[in-house]
């Protein structure tokens, strides 16, 4: 894949789907990089046992990549990390301005990925890095506390 960096290292701790895993990728500053994320989180989530929890975050995902390469002119680095039964996802780009949630008018075609965020995850959150700014987002490991995420997804396309 054209300009995608990947590396993988496991952590010791736990076993199968508790063990902890992390896999991060460059995505190139260009459209076809939410597709390619959003691939990236089904393919990895799977691989690693989590496939209850690929839906919501592919969504998130997408939405974090996709505001990650509106904002900024760089590559934009997509992470994961399974450990502790939680699943960490992290989108890092070069803009150095950290996220707020705004009020957003009924009628607007976006603004609302950060509320989806919020909404569907167990936590989230931002920090400075060297590069700019990474956001995370926490959603359980295990599909029994998954419940509740997707029924807010569900509540959403309702």
């Amino acid at each position: 894949m054209k300009g995608l960096a990947r590396s993988r290292t496991l952590v010791e701790s736990g076993h199968g789907a508790e063990a902890g895993r992390q896999a991060s990728w460059w995505l190139p500053a260009e459209l076809p990089s939410v597709r390619r994320a959003r691939r990236l989180t089904r393919a990895t989530l799977a691989e690693w046992g989590f496939e209850d929890q690929i839906e919501v975050a592919e969504l998130l995902v997408s939405e974090l990549v996709g505001n990650a390469l509106d904002h900024t002119r760089g590559q934009a680095r997509l992470s994961f990390a399974a450990v502790d039964g939680r699943l960490r996802c992290e989108v890092e780009d070069e803009d150095p301005e950290l996220p707020s949630m705004r009020a957003v008018d009924v009628d607007a075609e976006s603004g609302r990925g950060l509320f989806l965020v919020d909404m569907l995850s167990n936590c989230w959150g931002s920090v400075a890095t060297a590069r700019g700014k990474a956001i995370w987002f926490e959603l359980p490991a295990f599909a029994d506390a998954h419940v509740e995420s997707l029924d807010a997804l569900e509540a959403i396309a309702a």
